[in-house]
């Protein structure tokens, strides 16, 4: 009895999913994501057909960056400024639009680089504000209590999706059908529209400031003058760019590992650890010094990556990714929640934005950080310095930013918490 207790405690908390809107939010991201991997597989493996070269497929990557920081930025000044429910449904139409676009153009056997990259950035702006409006939204469906359930719940679901999308692509793309996993992305997308037709109306509840460059400068520098959101911005940042070893996957795999499936192994570790550790998240919203775990889980991140790039053996490797991968998903649900309850409602949509572009870009960032260094050093002293340094600077937070050191769960903008409505009781759960 004891142990099925346990259990239930440390089991992921699915009470967020007792609300109606949150669910099917919730449904139809998850399953949305599995498209979104599906196409990132497939297109990548399309440009490298049609051009036959790596540089093109790389080139993919500033295409859909680009318009993935402006529109991350303009995007969370937009969904501040007017219904969120309606931002997010246009931005998902464009999304969902050049996922058709995708399509179409595999189906016709096109085989133009310069309209795949085009559609790939377009897909990208629209991403780049549903992603914060979405975030945004959580904190009005929910009792602030459940936000970081919630969040566990959606980053666990993304994982997944990482982990499952890929996987079906392979299986898609090895016999050239570039155009089933572009559909079939568009069509499981449709879960997503149907999720952001059925919200409630989401007006502004504070002041309102006019989408533009004066409202993102706003927001900047709300960030710059609040240690706490400052300091969680920048753990991310050094989490990323300095022990991020991504890119030393190939080598390593090849050189240490022998190849072959290695190298999927070590791409896969660190999302089975996430979706491991969301299963068994039942604990993250009990937490109430939400500060200090944050620290704790992005140096644990950095402890796990360093011993990971001392394993002689590929298993232990994998196992000690796994452990980074945990703790990601920790300090991903902290970074997200103190973000979404701290700053008051009128100001989440661009505190999202800048959170959009720094998920997004500091893994690229760390990606050209990883293999600069291994250039010079090689690639072992890349991956074990990067996570080294990793924990040295933020222990170097934990000690000069007590505001992040001290920060609790207490500290939601009061602001900021209008009143969610009550959960449906008599409707059961349904991705519809």
């Amino acid at each position: 009895m004891t142990l099925l207790r346990w259990l239930r405690t440390a089991a992921i908390d699915t009470k967020p999913l007792k609300h109606t809107d949150f669910r099917r939010l919730w449904a139809g991201n998850a399953v949305s994501f599995v498209g979104f991997q599906l196409t990132a597989v497939a297109v990548s493996v399309q440009v490298f057909a049609v051009s036959g070269s790596s540089l093109w497929v790389g080139a993919l990557g500033a295409a859909a960056l680009v318009p993935l920081v402006l529109f991350g930025l303009a995007g969370g000044a937009i969904s501040d400024a007017f219904d969120r429910r309606v931002v997010l449904l246009v931005s998902s139409v464009v999304t969902w639009m050049s996922t058709w676009g995708l399509f179409f153009q595999a189906l016709l056997g096109m085989r133009s680089i310069a309209l795949i990259f085009a559609l790939v950035a377009l897909q990208s702006a629209g991403f780049a504000v549903t992603s914060p409006t979405r975030s945004a939204i959580i904190p009005r469906l929910l009792p602030v209590d459940l936000v970081p359930s919630a969040n566990t719940l959606n980053f666990t679901a993304s994982n997944v999706g990482t982990i499952a999308g890929p996987l079906l692509a392979g299986v898609l793309v090895a016999h050239g059908s570039y155009a089933i996993a572009y559909g079939l992305d568009a069509v499981l997308f449709t879960f997503a529209l149907y999720a952001a037709i059925r919200l409630p109306a989401m007006p502004p509840s504070g002041p309102k400031s006019p989408p533009g460059l004066r409202s993102i400068v706003e927001g900047l520098a709300f960030i710059a003058t609040r240690p706490v959101l400052l300091a969680s911005f920048a753990v991310d940042i050094v989490a990323m760019v300095l022990a991020m070893p991504r890119s030393l996957f190939p080598e390593i795999g090849a050189d240490r590992f022998g190849g072959g499936e290695a190298v999927g192994w070590l791409f896969a570790a660190i999302s089975i650890g996430s979706v491991v550790g969301g299963l068994a998240s039942g604990w993250i919203g009990r937490v109430r010094r939400q500060g200090v775990a944050l620290l704790v889980a992005v140096t644990g991140w950095g402890v796990a990556v360093t011993l990971s790039g001392l394993a002689g053996h590929l298993w232990l490797a994998v196992v000690l990714l796994a452990f980074a991968g945990m703790a990601d998903l920790v300090s991903g649900v902290y970074r997200q929640t103190i973000l979404q309850v701290y700053a008051p409602d009128e100001m989440r949509g661009r505190m999202q934005g800048v959170f959009t572009v720094v998920v997004a870009g500091g893994p690229r960032l760390g990606d050209v950080r990883a293999g600069v260094v291994a250039a010079s050093l090689g690639a072992s002293a890349s991956w074990v310095g990067g996570g080294i340094v990793c924990v040295i600077v933020v222990l170097m937070v934990a000690l000069f930013v007590p505001a992040i050191r001290n920060y609790t769960s207490a500290e939601a903008s009061p602001a900021a918490l209008p009143t969610p409505p009550e959960p449906a009781r008599a409707e059961p759960p349904s991705c519809t």
